[in-house]
């Protein structure tokens, strides 16, 4: 058996992973997908974060998150943060992949701590005691979507990659 018999296969030098984290193709699905949902979930953050459209602003959802739920304040901050800064990154198409991960793990603590002891359905007449968990598992699929392609055309992600 020779040397050149016995070679191994070069690695390509484009595989790193922010390249994976940027990679998209020109498709327009994802293009519509992350705007619908950077428009559904900017409003929730905007709530969480300055207190429009009749939420608590920072400090009340703060309190919220870190006495009623128990979650650290590091988190929730964070949560805070990446509910409203990541729908303005989505509508760039920067960061993509990152974001909607992050919306799919906000939206399983939501159903976990909060939404899944209601049921399935939201509450449109008011008879049950909160909100259900269907609109959250709506974000999760239109995120996930998100993770696995990308930000799609006109994204900058696309231009980083």
């Amino acid at each position: 058996m020779t040397s050149q018999s016995m070679t191994i296969p070069a690695t390509p030098t484009n595989t790193s992973i922010l390249s994976r984290v940027f990679a998209t193709d020109a498709s327009t699905a994802p293009f519509v997908m992350r705007i619908a949902l950077a428009i559904v979930m900017l409003p929730h953050g905007a709530q969480k974060a300055l207190g429009w459209f009749g939420g608590y602003g920072w400090s009340g959802t703060m309190n919220f998150l870190t006495e009623s739920i128990g979650m650290p304040s590091l988190f929730a901050a964070g949560l805070i943060l990446l509910e409203f800064v990541g729908p303005l990154l989505l509508l760039a198409g920067l960061g993509t992949r990152a974001i909607g991960l992050g919306f799919v793990g906000i939206m399983a603590g939501a159903i976990a701590t909060v939404h899944g002891e209601h049921g399935f359905f939201m509450n449109w007449f008011g008879a049950q005691a909160g909100e259900g968990f269907e609109y959250h598992l709506l974000v999760i699929g239109l995120a996930l979507a998100l993770v696995f392609s990308g930000g799609g055309r006109w994204s900058i992600d696309r231009k980083l990659s």
